[in-house]
C-alpha cells in the first residue's frame, strides 16, 4: 500500500484527501508517475508481494514509531539484500478505480521510508509494513479501507505467533540456507569422524599385529616408530644447551674471561651428569629441569658478555667438522660390528652342532646309515621326482628349509633333500636328520670332503685359495685390517668365501650326473608354498631360472662387475638386470649342452687377481649365466628380509619363498622382530637338543 506522510504528526497519516495541504493535482501527477513506472517493472521482474506477517527489517530495540521508521529507512538504502524485491503499490486513478503498481525498493529515493501503520500513537499492534514518502499528501477512504484490512490480517498474524521476531524475506532466506549449510557441514563432520575413527583403529589392529615386542637396547640406531614425538624435548634442550656452553667457554677462554669460563664448565658438566646415558624424558631425573634453567641462566649471562656472531660461527663450524669426523668414524666402526656380529656362528648353535655330533658317534649311527642309504640310492638318482640340492654348514637353518618346504608340499613323499656340508658339520647334520627327519620325505646327507674330484687341479676357486696372495689377504697378521683401511673390503673379508661349500652350486651336473633338473634352495630361506609346480616352467631353453632383482637403476650388471676392466665392458652390458641366488631352477641337461661350468673356470681364471670384481659366487654366477638367466615371476622369490625393514608384508605373506639375504638372519639377535616369526614357526622349538642348548623363541 502507498501512502503520504501527511503535514502533521503520524496519527494524522490515514486522514482523507481533503485535510491535507498537498492539492489534488499534485496527488494526480504522482499516481501517474507510479503507474507508468509500475507497468515498466511489472514487464520485467515477477511480482513478489510483501506478506503482513513478514516486515522488511528486524528491530528489536524499537519502542516508538520514529525508530521504526529509522530502521526501515536504513533497510531500504543500506541492505543490498533487498535492493530487487518488489513493491506492490494500490493507488486510485483520476476516475476512482482502484489500480495495482509495483515496483524494485532499490529504485525507490531516499525519500521513502518504510512504514507500519499499525504501530500508530494510538497503539494498534504491529502489522504488514509499508512504503510511504516523506512528503505527505492526502489519501483517501479506499486507502483506508485497505489499512484496515492488512491492520485485521496483521492481528490475526500476531495472534498466531506472539513471541516471533520477523525478519525481511532476504534475511529469512539467508537464515534458513545458513541453517541448512550448518546442518550439512555437521552430518559431514559427523560422518568424517566416523571414517577417521574406523581407520585409525583398523591401523591399530594393523600396528598391533607388526609390532615389536623386543625393543633393542638404548644403543641401537634403529627408528622407533611407537614414541610420542616429544617425549624428549628436555633431553633435546639440555644437549643444545651443552653444545652451546661448549662454544662460549671456548670464547671465554679466548679472551681471558676465566670466572665465566670456569661457570660454563661447570654447567656443562652438570648437564651431562644429569643426562647421563638417558633416551628419552622419561630417563632424565627429576632435577632435570631445574639444571636445564640453570644453564639457561647462565648462557644468558654469557650472551651478554661474549656475544659475537662472527665468532660464534667459526666456532660453530669447527665444532661441526669434527662432529662429522667423529660420526664418520662411528659409522666404520658400526659396519665393522655388524658384519662381525652377522658372521660369529652364535653360541647356542655351536652347542647344538657338538650335542649331536657327539650323540652320533657314542649311539653308533654312523654305521647303520650306510646300510640305510644304501636302499635309498634309487630315489637319490630318480630323475621324476623333486630334487633340492641344500649346501649348507647350519643344522638348524637346514631344518627350517627342509620342514618348511615339506609341510607346504601336497605330496611330500615325491620330494628328495640333497644336503652337502663340510667334515666339521657332517655327523651333527646326519643326526639331526635321523630323529628329526619330516615324515615322507627323502633326504640325503653328504660332505664335501668325499667328492675326490673337487680338487685345485680342477677347481679355479681352491686353486686360487690355497695361492700365497689370497692367504696374504686372509691371513696375514700384518693386512691392513683397521676399520679405516678395511672398512670397504670388510664384507668381502668373509670366511665363507674360503669355504667350497659357497661354490659347489657351479658343479651341480657333476655332484648329481644322473638327474635333468634341480631346485637349488639357501639355508636362508623360508618355503611357504607348494613348490612342485616349477619343475613344469618352460625354461625356454635357458639353463638358470631365477627371480630378477634389479628396480630402476638398481642391482645391475655395474653394481657387481668391474666395467672399467675392458675384458667386462667388452662382453657385458651394464645395464643387464641382475638377480639372485636363493632359489633357482637348473636344467641339468643344457648345462652339459653348453658347458657351463667350462665357462665358469675361464672367467674363475681370469679373475686371480680380482680385478673383474670382488668375492663372492653372485659375480660369477651372472657371468657364467649371462643370457642365459629365466626371469621367473616375482612371487616366487621374495628378498631382504635380512636387510630391509620396509618390505611389503602383503608381498611377503603371498610369496613362495621368503629370502633373509643380509646380515640379519633370522638365527641372529640382529633379526627383525616382524620378519622372524616367517622362520620361527618352522623350528621345533620342543625339540630335546635344541632345549638343551637353550634356543627358544
Amino acid at each position: 500500500m502507498i501512502r503520504r506522510r501527511g503535514c502533521g504528526d503520524i496519527s494524522q497519516i490515514q486522514m482523507t484527501f481533503s485535510r491535507c495541504s498537498v492539492s489534488l493535482f499534485h496527488a494526480f501527477v504522482w499516481l501517474i508517475f507510479l503507474h507508468a513506472v509500475g507497468a515498466v517493472f511489472e514487464s520485467q521482474a515477477p511480482h513478489r508481494e510483501l506478506k503482513a506477517y513478514r516486515p522488511l527489517q528486524d528491530c528489536r530495540g524499537c519502542n516508538n514509531v520514529k525508530d521504526v521508521y529509522a530502521s526501515s529507512a536504513a533497510a531500504v538504502h543500506y541492505d543490498p539484500d533487498l535492493k530487487d524485491v518488489n513493491i506492490v503499490a494500490t493507488y486510485s486513478d483520476h476516475y476512482g478505480n482502484i489500480r495495482l503498481g509495483s515496483v524494485k525498493m532499490g529504485d525507490l529515493s531516499s525519500s521513502w521510508v518504510l512504514e507500519n501503520p499499525t504501530l500508530q500513537v494510538s497503539g494498534k499492534k504491529k502489522g504488514s509494513q509499508l512504503v510511504i514518502p516523506r512528503e505527505s499528501f492526502q489519501n483517501d477512504t479506499r486507502v483506508d479501507d485497505a489499512s484496515h484490512s492488512t491492520t485485521n490480517q496483521s492481528d490475526e498474524t500476531e495472534n498466531q505467533f506472539p513471541h516471533m521476531e520477523f525478519a525481511s524475506p532476504a534475511k529469512l532466506k539467508r537464515q534458513i540456507l545458513r541453517q541448512e549449510r550448518r546442518g550439512q557441514r555437521t552430518l559431514e563432520l559427523i560422518q568424517q569422524e566416523k571414517e577417521t575413527d574406523e581407520q585409525m583403529q583398523e591401523a591399530a589392529i594393523e600396528k598391533s599385529i607388526s609390532f615389536e615386542n623386543s625393543v633393542i637396547g638404548k644403543y641401537s640406531i634403529w627408528r622407533r616408530d611407537y614414541e610420542s614425538p616429544n617425549a624428549d624435548a628436555i633431553l633435546k634442550l639440555m644437549r643444545d644447551q651443552i653444545i652451546m656452553a661448549k662454544a662460549y667457554a671456548n670464547i671465554a677462554k679466548s679472551k681471558n674471561v676465566t670466572n665465566l669460563y670456569a661457570f660454563l664448565m661447570q654447567q656443562y658438566g652438570e648437564n651431562q651428569r644429569v643426562i647421563g646415558k638417558a633416551t628419552s624424558d622419561a630417563d632424565l631425573p627429576s632435577s632435570a629441569l631445574d639444571q636445564a634453567k640453570a644453564m639457561g641462566h647462565t648462557l644468558s649471562l654469557a650472551k651478554d658478555e661474549l656475544y659475537d656472531c662472527h665468532e660464534l660461527a667459526k666456532k660453530f663450524r669447527a665444532m661441526l667438522q669434527s662432529t662429522e669426523r667423529k660420526v664418520d668414524g662411528l659409522k666404520k666402526k658400526g659396519t665393522f660390528l655388524i658384519q662381525l656380529a652377522a658372521k660369529t656362528f652364535p653360541k647356542p648353535l655351536h652347542c647344538l652342532s657338538l650335542q649331536l655330533a657327539a650323540d652320533y658317534f657314542i649311539l653308533g649311527f654312523n654305521k647303520e646309515d650306510a646300510v640305510k642309504e644304501g636302499v635309498s640310492r634309487k630315489k637319490f638318482e630318480d630323475p621324476s621326482l623333486y630334487h633340492y640340492a641344500i649346501f649348507s654348514d647350519n643344522v638348524l637353518a637346514t631344518s627350517v628349509v627342509v620342514n618348511s618346504t615339506v609341510l607346504n608340499a601336497k605330496e611330500p613323499q615325491k620330494h628328495v633333500f640333497h644336503i652337502v656340508t663340510d667334515k666339521l658339520n657332517f655327523a651333527a647334520m646326519k643326526m639331526w636328520f635321523r630323529v628329526s627327519a619330516p615324515a615322507d620325505a627323502t633326504i640325503q646327507v653328504e660332505n664335501i670332503n668325499d667328492f675326490k674330484w673337487l680338487n685345485s687341479s680342477y677347481c679355479s676357486v681352491l686353486r686360487q685359495l690355497e695361492s700365497a696372495r689370497l692367504k696374504e689377504y686372509y691371513f696375514k697378521a700384518n693386512h691392513p685390517s683397521s676399520i679405516s683401511a678395511g672398512a670397504d673390503n670388510l664384507k668381502y673379508r668373509n670366511p665363507k668365501y674360503l669355504s667350497m661349500l659357497n661354490h659347489l652350486r657351479f658343479y651341480l651336473p657333476e655332484v648329481y650326473p644322473k638327474l635333468d633338473k634341480i631346485l637349488f634352495l639357501d639355508d636362508d630361506i623360508v618355503v611357504q608354498k607348494d613348490l612342485a609346480p616349477l619343475w613344469a616352467v618352460d625354461m625356454q631353453g635357458k639353463v638358470n631360472g631365477a627371480v630378477e632383482t634389479c628396480k630402476e637403476s638398481f642391482h645391475r650388471f655395474d653394481k657387481y662387475l668391474n666395467f672399467s676392466n675392458p675384458k667386462i665392458s667388452e662382453n657385458f652390458d651394464a645395464g643387464a638386470c641382475g638377480w639372485a641366488f636363493g632359489m633357482n631352477m637348473f636344467d641339468l641337461k643344457e648345462w652339459r649342452k653348453r658347458n657351463i661350468t667350462g665357462i665358469y673356470h675361464y672367467w674363475q681364471d681370469m679373475n686371480e687377481d680380482r680385478t673383474l670384481w670382488k668375492l663372492g659366487s653372485l659375480p660369477p654366477g651372472l657371468i657364467t649365466f649371462y643370457n642365459l638367466t629365466y626371469a621367473m615371476e616375482r612371487s616366487w622369490h621374495v628378498l631382504g628380509l635380512g636387510y630391509d625393514p620396509a618390505l611389503n608384508q602383503t608381498a611377503i605373506e603371498n610369496a613362495a619363498v621368503v629370502h633373509y639375504n643380509g646380515n640379519y638372519k633370522p638365527w641372529l639377535g640382529l633379526a627383525f622382530a616382524k620378519y622372524k616369526l616367517y622362520w620361527s614357526k618352522y623350528v621345533e622349538y620342543d625339540n630335546p637338543y635344541l632345549r638343551r642348548c637353550n634356543i627358544n623363541e
